[in-house]
């Protein structure tokens, strides 16, 4: 084994406190998904959007990684000969805070905003404000959270397609499997020869594409798989 590919969606954050898109009620943070995760809604109301995103940033600044998190930087310390990749559907920054490394945020992060102009992706921790000029082409009120709206392209896809092709050990944490097109990199995984593995409260929309399906808290269920994994590959090698 060479090549692990760790799919992480809201599952995982969830119990770290952040509340996952999907919840029961249809709302996020007492808004609708699509009058603040839209490429309409920032054209129709920048102003509203960047308001959401300014109330999410600290909350989502102050979530602290769990158990599911730690066991992934983990995996990359005790087995420094493996490339082990992380592709996360989450914008927070709880993989970074756990000290992991090789860290795709495919659907953007919540501490950037990009210029829709001249494209400069500016790292903020602070409000912004729909009227404020980008430093880097000086044009005003065309700055954006660096977060991929539905109607957008994810990010890194390239990277991702590449290593999706090249994976021995696919495994998903806290996934719906809704999402495209990271509900299809499972099937994209099992093409190319990986075994796949889902960690999730409950079964998803695709958990039939897994070999092997592990239900519970993935703070309690990952970490001893990848106790068993780290035993598994040191023995081996």
């Amino acid at each position: 084994m060479k090549n692990i590919v760790i799919l992480t969606g809201s599952g995982i954050s969830a119990e770290s406190g952040l509340k996952t898109f999907r919840s029961g009620d249809g709302l996020w943070l007492n808004h609708k998904i699509e009058d603040v995760c839209t490429v309409e809604a920032f054209e129709r109301n920048p102003a509203l959007v960047h308001s959401f995103y300014n109330e999410l940033r600290p909350i989502m600044m102050k979530a602290l990684p769990n158990a599911a998190h730690q066991a992934i930087t983990t995996l990359q310390q005790k087995l420094p000969k493996l490339n082990i990749n992380i592709v996360t559907q989450n914008v927070d920054l709880l993989h970074e805070k756990a000290k992991s490394k090789n860290i795709y945020h495919i659907h953007g992060r919540i501490d950037e905003c990009v210029c829709m102009n001249c494209g400069h992706i500016i790292k903020t921790f602070a409000d912004v404000e729909s009227d404020e000029v980008c430093p880097q082409c000086q044009v005003q009120g065309m700055l954006k959270p660096n977060i991929v709206f539905f109607g957008e392209m994810p990010q890194h896809m390239s990277e991702v397609d590449y290593m999706l092709s090249h994976c021995d050990l696919f495994i998903a944490i806290g996934t719906s499997g809704i999402v495209y097109p990271a509900a299809g990199f499972v099937r994209q995984a099992k093409f190319h020869g990986a075994k796949t593995y889902l960690f999730n409260l409950d079964p998803c929309n695709n958990s039939s594409l897994f070999d092997e399906e592990i239900l519970g808290k993935a703070s309690q269920t990952f970490p001893k798989f990848a106790r068993q994994l780290i035993n598994e590959i040191n023995r081996q090698s």
